[in-house]
């Protein structure tokens, strides 16, 4: 079998999926030709590559061996077709980036719109993921970069460029806590609130302040998504409290009010760049991030509210 075999592609699919199906729609693949290809490939090999279970496929002892080669062989292709890529001085390609759901509006749609205006060969693809998932996408291969919030060590993730963004309290324009420039954290105790829930990345960050200003919130409302708490907000349920990421662009439109929470035992939102330390990056790839840099080095955005 040729190293980089349709089998090989299919193979990969399956081992990363669990089953034959799952991997049928993923590669939008006929699930008969995928199987056809591992059971060929079975029978090549001489041993079976999987155990048929109930619940789906697991691979066997010689699987893993097969699936940890195969993603090195994958990888190592990516790479030279990078370095050929680059000895011929192409600036087209694609891009994948994994982003969380906050940055689907604001600098990051404005950032793509300029690329494809400089750059119209470059094709970006955005995976919109929760943040909970976006590091193991990246460190897996399947996307050139990522925005992360709060990334955790990790053996090979590098971060490139951060920003933090403060916590705070949103209401609506005319509520009258939209006159403080700061507050404390205990003002949650006068006021119906809209705690958000995991998966979202500050709400671990509101929890140990909780315990560690000794209060018990009641919230009217709780929810884990980040548009979902704007709305309730907006529909004068109660004050939410989000990053001032999260809000930008309605502050900047004077929908939404945003007041810093001033508990200095409060760390900040960080919203970093990151890639795959041992990853070889495409020209693509690279002129991206350095676009990123740019906007991460930069000063705050205008549009974000300052604490």
């Amino acid at each position: 079998m040729p190293v980089f075999s349709r089998f090989l592609r299919y193979f990969l699919a399956v081992a990363q999926h669990g089953s034959i199906r799952r991997a049928s729609e993923h590669l939008r693949i006929a699930a008969s030709a995928i199987d056809r290809q591992i059971l060929q490939g079975e029978e090549s090999l001489g041993t079976p590559l999987f155990e048929r279970l109930p619940t789906g496929l697991r691979l066997t002892a010689t699987g893993e061996l097969l699936y940890a080669h195969g993603k090195q062989w994958s990888r190592d292709l990516t790479n030279m077709c990078v370095q050929i890529e680059d000895m011929r001085g192409l600036r087209r390609g694609q891009v994948d980036i994994a982003v969380p759901d906050a940055l689907t509006r604001g600098f990051l749609p404005r950032l793509l719109r300029a690329l494809r205006t400089t750059h119209p060969g470059i094709t970006i693809c955005t995976h919109v993921l929760d943040n909970s998932r976006i590091q193991g996408t990246l460190i897996d291969g399947a996307v050139d970069v990522a925005l992360l919030l709060n990334p955790t060590h990790a053996r090979g993730l590098l971060v490139r460029a951060h920003k933090d963004f403060p916590l705070g309290f949103i209401c609506l324009p005319n509520h009258p806590v939209a006159e403080r420039k700061s507050a404390r954290f205990s003002l949650a105790m006068n006021y119906p609130m809209i705690m958000p829930q995991a998966p979202l990345a500050l709400q671990r960050q509101i929890e140990i302040l909780e315990i560690d200003s000794n209060l018990d919130i009641q919230a009217a409302a709780t929810s884990d998504n980040i548009q979902m708490i704007k709305s309730l907000v907006r529909e004068g349920v109660g004050l939410g409290i989000l990053s001032a990421l999260d809000v930008m662009e309605e502050v900047t439109r004077g929908e939404l009010a945003f007041i810093p929470i001033s508990n200095h035992d409060l760390a900040p939102l960080t919203l970093a760049l990151c890639v795959d330390h041992s990853r070889q990056l495409s020209g693509a790839a690279r002129l991206v991030i350095s676009e990123l840099e740019k906007e991460f080095l930069s000063p705050l955005n205008q549009s974000q509210p300052t604490p």
